[in-house]
């Protein structure tokens, strides 16, 4: 591990300390930080040198050639993303840093491993006919709709990928060609990816019965049209320590009552409550099904996975609840999907 401590600077060490504090740690580049280790900016050796074409002497400080927007990211992410954000915006170095901008860590791309493929198969629901998102949806299937400058199914791959999850098969039916077309096989996003397709409507469980080979290992099964933060690896390891075969991902929902809410016995008013809120767990189309459970779902017939999750509770198998906290939302409606464009352009991912 590279000692990122020896390359943090201040922003009154000069252009010359700086190059010689580059050029011994062989990383090509610096944090100059405040008196507090806050992050004011980065430098890399292409920095000084275009300082230096514009005729700054060696003895200019450095803060006269840093970057002043440095990219960052916050500690306490899974390394899976850290890997990925780097991947994507091309850069060799992250700063990490805590809420109040101080410097925590700094990851290098040549110090992060390998990421291991897991072997657990994500099975994306991608058939739906999206009736309420029309007419966007006329002539493109509502998971190829785009939020941002990526379709929300692409998102949802890569949301995977970054926790090491690259083994998908998508239940594909309505406008079908347009989502094999677009990803096929995977390959130019480093995953594989295979398709199962319903000539039918079956359910968000039903399709299940279309797989032509069993799953080894627990997986993954969501829907299509969400977008969410949820750490993938988290919930997988809670779905194994509970010793689970099957577990939802549940939200708290609250709502409330536009008017007073009467107790009563017989005919005497015992309690008024004016506008009370309800708070209720609902399902966020999220799932991590064991193999075995396979065997509870029908061959061809249309079966949505509450009604499998019944099924498991009326066989008294172990069924669990995990309650999501992180970002969540479920484009079902117009409003829905012009929130998760706008969010998106808030870096919700």
């Amino acid at each position: 591990m590279k000692k990122w401590r020896d390359i943090l600077i201040t922003p009154y060490t000069s252009i010359l300390q700086t190059m010689k504090l580059i050029d011994e740690s062989s990383l090509q580049f610096a944090v100059v930080i405040d008196e507090y280790t806050r992050i004011l900016g980065t430098v890399t050796d292409g920095d000084i040198r275009r300082g230096l074409l514009k005729g700054l002497s060696l003895d200019t400080s450095i803060q006269e050639v840093m970057n002043k927007l440095p990219v960052y990211e916050i500690i306490g992410k899974n390394i899976f993303y850290y890997k990925e954000f780097m991947r994507r915006l091309k850069i060799q170095q992250l700063p990490i840093v805590n809420q109040d901008k101080q410097i925590q860590d700094i990851i290098f791309a040549d110090d992060i491993e390998q990421v291991s493929q897991k072997r657990n198969t994500v099975i994306l629901m991608a058939g739906g006919l999206g009736t309420r998102l029309r007419p966007l949806t006329d002539h493109v299937p509502k998971p190829m709709l785009k939020v941002g400058d990526k379709p929300i199914l692409e998102t949802i791959i890569n949301s995977f990928k970054s926790f090491g999850f690259t083994n998908f098969i998508l239940s594909v039916n309505y406008k079908k060609e347009m989502i094999k077309e677009y990803f096929q096989d995977g390959t130019h996003l480093d995953v594989n990816i295979s398709y199962i397709e319903e000539t039918k409507r079956l359910g968000t469980a039903g399709a299940l019965s279309l797989l032509l080979e069993k799953p080894n290992h627990p997986f993954f099964v969501m829907n299509g049209d969400l977008l969410t933060k949820i750490n993938y690896e988290q919930l997988l390891n809670f779905h194994n320590e509970t010793n689970s075969v099957a577990t939802m991902c549940v939200r708290e929902y609250e709502y409330q009552i536009p008017y007073g809410v009467l107790e009563m016995a017989n005919h005497r008013l015992l309690s008024i409550e004016e506008k009370p809120v309800h708070k209720s767990f609902v399902n966020t189309g999220i799932y991590v099904l064991n193999p075995e459970v396979l065997e509870f779902v029908p061959q061809n017939e249309f079966y949505d996975m509450p009604e499998l999750f019944k099924k498991l509770m009326n066989e008294q198998k172990e069924v669990s609840a995990f309650p999501l906290r992180e970002y969540w939302l479920d484009i079902g409606r117009m409003d829905d999907y012009e929130k998760a464009n706008y969010e998106f352009s808030g870096g919700f991912l």
